[in-house]
């Protein structure tokens, strides 16, 4: 039997990415941008995924050095492996990786063509397991995996049956990884998003912010940097005994009655 380090972290050391080498997907706006933005401000290199905004993505950059942070801007398009490869590549050794990226379109279920199918399993479960199986490749003990998947793996939503599918496989994926990559060294966790204020959801779905906010016990929506926060909880060195676990961030939803 090993006998576990008991020592605790100093609380200066303990969410200090310092030297830390990150890749945050889909990381041009959004959730993406935020953790990436968190990430740099604990001290990682980030290198911003992104596939087609870049002068978006070079917008987070900009922000992420004017406070002081160290990033770089990468193109891709994470659902191909050979793009997967380069990102890694270019990185070199990997210390963190959060998949974000992902499409959140709307289709019902009987009106579904297999492409709509096809291309949102690719964006939100392809992603994942790529990134997942090339970085691996290249991490060292004490690296971390960070999913985003969401809500709507175990609550699902109208005209997403495609997306509902892909996070609850995300969430699956990310256990089996835990197990498979825990002999590395290497932690593998997701974090589960409730619905996330951005400028135009009030005007696009005032019917839903309401439906939300009235159901959930914390009484409003979730914002970027509180999904981003989760994340770095779960690539820091706190979370070091942390691995297979779905950090639900949602304001207490899933925990409101149905009936």
């Amino acid at each position: 039997m090993t006998t576990p380090d008991t020592t605790p972290i100093p609380l200066d050391k303990a969410l200090d990415l310092s030297g830390k080498t990150a890749i945050v997907t889909g990381a041009s706006r959004g959730i993406g941008a935020a953790i990436a933005e968190r990430l740099a401000q604990a001290g990682a290199f980030v290198y911003v995924g992104f596939r087609e905004q870049a002068d978006a993505a070079d917008e987070v950059v900009a922000r992420i050095q004017a406070a002081g942070g160290e990033a770089e801007a990468r193109r891709g398009d994470v659902t191909k492996r050979v793009d997967v490869e380069a990102l890694v590549s270019a990185a070199g050794e990997v210390d963190i990786v959060v998949n974000n990226a992902g499409t959140y379109p709307l289709h019902g279920l009987l009106e579904m063509t297999d492409h709509d199918f096809d291309a949102v399993v690719a964006s939100n479960l392809r992603s994942v397991h790529l990134m997942t199986q090339v970085a691996a490749k290249v991490m060292k003990p004490g690296a971390s995996i960070v999913n985003i998947a969401s809500i709507e793996a175990v609550a699902p939503a109208p005209a997403h049956a495609h997306y509902d599918a892909a996070k609850a496989a995300v969430v699956m994926h990310t256990r089996a990884a835990a197990l498979e990559l825990g002999a590395k060294g290497i932690r593998v966790n997701a974090v589960s998003p409730g619905l996330i204020w951005y400028p135009a959801l009030p005007d696009l779905w005032p019917e839903g912010v309401k439906r939300y906010e009235e159901a959930a016990p914390l009484g409003r929506l979730g914002t970027g940097a509180d999904v981003a926060d989760a994340v770095l909880y779960l690539a820091s060195p706190m979370a070091r005994f942390v691995t297979g676990a779905n950090l639900v961030v949602d304001g207490g939803v899933l925990a409101t009655p149905a009936f």
